[in-house]
């Protein structure tokens, strides 16, 4: 026993030296320091699951005016897309709180919309010329293929004539290249620099150069405008695109880089955006919901300007959790394997363990960390739940499987209930002539034997644990782009499986096509996310090889009682 208590206690050290590495704050960039007064930010109200695409989201002003408090310490100007959901309201009170508003209105397929977005735009401008400094006539609509570029510029000749304000069209900066004739049109040209969404994603650590090196390409395009970048940003969560990895540190440490470039060549931007607009992952995943200054709920800052990140800010909590999920794997290992008994395992039983219990404490608090950013809309927060619970279930019941020296039964035998009995050894197999046959093979956990619930229990945990991976898998494969890759939830779930498998006594048998199915879907998923998404993705490749590591786990089930 006193062996298992040292084993526990390395084995908790591990997990508290990783969450303190993973928990680390990294050190700001060199170029870093304290932006004083941001230039401008884009500012959408909405929180919770409210959404400018239902007509009837409306932003109260009281909620504005709050949102618009907290700006005013650090910027001087928001930008809006639009003068619908309660956006109209944004001129009279940001001119009350000294703030300036470079006004959107948002142009479309749908003619009579676009007149009421104009004329209201028009009305606004009139009605408060000290707040707004700008109009943004249209916002990405070439992207979207929804107007001609001489429709947009009608447009912009009509509200310049109306107000006499400077106007501008805002998009990608291709479509600006692609589409030249609208200079013409514009007082300052309004390009979105966005180095993650970029056809071939730009890395954190060298977006600021991108962003530097598209405005002067922009710039000497059209010599003579003004170029403003009317969107620049990073994520703070979401999946990786190519070596672009979005966290917090990136986050910061790209919009620092980015504004220490502008204050130096004294060009103006416009980060994206003030709060987390959670309704984008409707439209974009996960990443989508993630690109605020300010948390969505919280509407608190996510980071302080030039100072050092954590990218888990509650690493702590995430500690104690693997602690507790550690000290409970060792529990449930003892009391399967027969109290003081388990003393006496062999060696690789101890170690095996041990491996569960590091797995455990780390992986599963970042599964949890991870479903609560994933987790959007009701069937969201059901997959997510699903993902919680076989990360906080598969260590303990696999650790208890391996303690009570049982195998995990195959797919068949977990779905149908008892498999078949193996037929009677036939005379002359294998034995001396003359002496007893060999014995029949063991028989599987659950039948019959003192571990049959925990062999069970372990069986349906491996199961819901198959499916959701192979969902992700293929969710991957043919519809990539915004859906997540579940590193932790999968490695917690999976390793403890594959731990538990490789040091039990393996059986032989042939393949049988529960298994083949499963190994053969999920190595096949896994090697082709890796290829498709590219060897600087690393949470692609972690996430293949849990896949792998799946497939083998699930073709050494394969008993000889699998259908």
């Amino acid at each position: 026993m006193r062996k298992l208590v040292a084993s526990f206690i390395l084995t908790a050290l591990a997990v508290a030296a990783a969450w303190w590495w993973l928990g680390r704050p990294l050190a700001a960039p060199a170029v870093a320091t304290d932006p004083g007064r941001i230039q401008c930010m884009s500012y959408t109200p909405f929180r919770g699951d409210e959404t400018p695409l239902d007509a009837a989201t409306h932003a109260e002003a009281a909620r504005i005016e709050e949102d618009l408090s907290k700006l005013a310490r650090l910027t001087g100007c928001v930008r809006t897309y639009a003068t619908d959901n309660g956006l109209d309201q944004v001129p009279a009170i940001a001119q009350r709180l000294g703030i300036k508003v470079l006004q959107g209105l948002w142009l479309g397929r749908d003619r009579q919309k676009n007149r009421v977005q104009i004329d209201t735009a028009i009305a606004l401008a009139k009605r408060y010329p000290n707040a707004i400094n700008g109009i943004v006539v249209g916002n990405e609509v070439l992207l979207r293929g929804e107007l001609s570029p001489e429709d947009i510029a009608a447009v912009l000749r009509e509200v310049k004539a109306a107000t006499g304000m400077p106007v501008t069209y805002a998009d990608v900066w291709e479509f600006w290249l692609r589409n030249r004739e609208l200079a013409a049109a514009v007082d300052f040209i309004t390009i979105h620099i966005l180095p993650y969404w970029e056809d071939f994603p730009i890395a954190a650590d060298i977006a600021a150069a991108h962003v530097d090196d598209i405005r002067s390409r922009v710039a000497a395009t059209f010599p003579g405008k003004e170029i403003l970048i009317g969107e620049v940003g990073w994520p703070s969560a979401g999946r990786m695109r190519e070596g672009a990895l979005p966290s917090r540190s990136n986050q910061a440490h790209v919009l620092e880089e980015v504004m220490a470039r502008a204050r130096a060549k004294n060009y103006r931007v416009n980060l994206i955006e003030a709060f987390d607009q959670p309704w984008k992952r409707y439209l974009e995943g996960t990443v989508g919901g993630y690109w605020g200054l300010f948390g969505g709920s919280s509407r608190e800052p996510k980071f302080a300007w030039g100072e050092p990140v954590s990218d888990h800010p509650w690493w702590l909590w995430q500690l104690a959790v693997g602690l507790t999920l550690t000290a409970v794997v060792f529990a449930g290992a003892i009391r399967a394997g027969g109290g003081s008994s388990i003393a006496k395992a062999p060696g690789r039983v101890a170690a095996g363990i041990a491996a569960i219990g590091l797995v455990a404490g780390i992986a599963a608090p970042w599964a949890l960390e991870n479903v609560v950013i994933e987790s959007f809309g009701p069937g969201g927060w059901i997959r997510g739940a699903a993902f919680a619970a076989v990360a906080l279930a598969a260590p303990v019941v696999a650790a208890m499987t391996l303690a009570a020296n049982e195998r995990l039964p195959a797919l068949a035998h977990v779905l149908g209930g008892p498999p078949p009995p193996y037929p009677p050894p036939q005379a002359g197999e294998g034995h001396v002539l003359g002496g007893p046959p060999p014995p029949y093979p063991p028989p599987l956990a659950g039948e019959g034997r003192v571990g049959a619930l925990v062999a069970r229990a372990s069986g349906l945990v491996l199961v819901a644990t198959a499916v959701l991976a192979i969902q992700t898998a293929l969710g991957l494969v043919f519809d990539p782009r915004y859906r997540d890759f579940t590193d932790p939830e999968l490695s917690a779930a999976v390793v403890p499986f594959a731990i538990a498998t490789a040091l039990g006594a393996g059986r032989a048998g042939p393949r049988r096509r529960a298994e083949t199915i499963a190994a053969v879907t999920l190595a096949g998923s896994g090697l082709y996310i890796v290829l498709n998404e590219g060897f600087a993705n690393w949470q692609a490749l972690w996430f293949g090889a849990v896949l792998m590591v799946l497939a083998v786990t699930i073709d050494r089930l394969r008993d000889g009682r699998s259908t």
